[in-house]
């Protein structure tokens, strides 16, 4: 297992599309969280300059990460499993000894471990970002507490995590690359998207979108700090609630990744790779 894990780690390393991914992912991470923000005026921000300093990094980074973080994760899972059938390389990863469920797990360990590379990133792009902020205003710089940071990266792993199984799922059901991250986009925006926003409204769509990505992934994000208010007029990627109990937040992503890396497994074990 662990021969497989490393030679699927060299198959994303190699991969162009994993870099391109991160760079991206890592630029516009710290760009809407700090620069833009920072740029137009630090004291519109809902919690004034104190959101651009090093004190207020987890809430201010794990804001990113339920829509814009999940995008990328999305378009890297269906990479991670759906180029596979574009090359017509599985069946010659299934005749060479592994099974198909040594395989599949062996290419999820390996997107995880490439998701840390994700979150830890922008962390420190972000770290970087706040130090200069905090230099320029001649503010002092206090880090917020290790403790607080790690359950922020953790949490923003976990949300990548559930975008990625999804992006895993689509990659494996369509068999390819194109119509799964349309599928996946067109989730995001649309579905969660237009539901979320006409939940307020319509009664019954409000216990519909509690169980959404994007739903469970703020409801995180708010409970490690970051601010509600931030995260309402957060461009496509804004989200009025419902917001949910972070516990629930926590059982639902870790559900959804364990659903759709069972789906995924199921139609890749049962179904023709061609």
């Amino acid at each position: 297992m662990r021969g497989n894990v490393s030679a699927e780690l060299l198959v994303l390393r190699r991969r162009a599309a994993t870099w391109i991914l991160l760079g991206i992912w890592s630029f516009l991470g710290v760009f809407f969280a700090y620069v833009l923000p920072y740029a137009l005026d630090p004291e519109d921000a809902p919690l004034g300059l104190a959101e651009f300093l090093p004190q207020s990094l987890p809430g201010t980074l794990i804001s990113g990460f339920p829509f814009f973080g999940g995008v990328f994760a999305l378009m890297l899972g269906v990479f991670a499993l759906g180029s596979e059938y574009g090359w017509d390389t599985l069946k010659t990863l299934f005749v060479q000894g592994p099974g198909r469920t040594t395989v599949f797990a062996s290419k999820l360990a390996a997107l995880g471990i490439v998701l840390i590379a994700f979150v830890v990133t922008v962390f420190a792009a972000g770290a970087i970002a706040s130090v200069v902020i905090a230099t320029i205003e001649d503010a002092p710089i206090v880090w917020p507490s290790g403790w607080l940071a790690l359950r922020a990266m953790a949490a923003s792993w976990l949300i990548l995590a559930a975008w990625a199984a999804l992006g895993v799922m689509l990659g494996v059901l369509t068999r390819g690359t194109s119509l799964a991250i349309g599928l996946g986009i067109l989730y995001a925006l649309v579905v969660e998207g237009l539901l979320s926003a006409f939940a307020e409204s319509i009664s019954f769509l409000e216990p519909v979108t509690q169980v959404f990505l994007r739903a469970n992934g703020y409801s995180i994000a708010t409970a490690l700090g970051a601010p509600a208010a931030g995260i309402e007029s957060n461009g496509p990627g804004a989200f009025g609630g419902p917001f949910v109990d972070s516990v629930q937040a926590l059982a639902v992503l870790v559900a959804f990744v364990l659903g759709f890396a069972a789906l995924a497994a199921f139609a890749l074990r049962r179904r023709d790779v061609t």
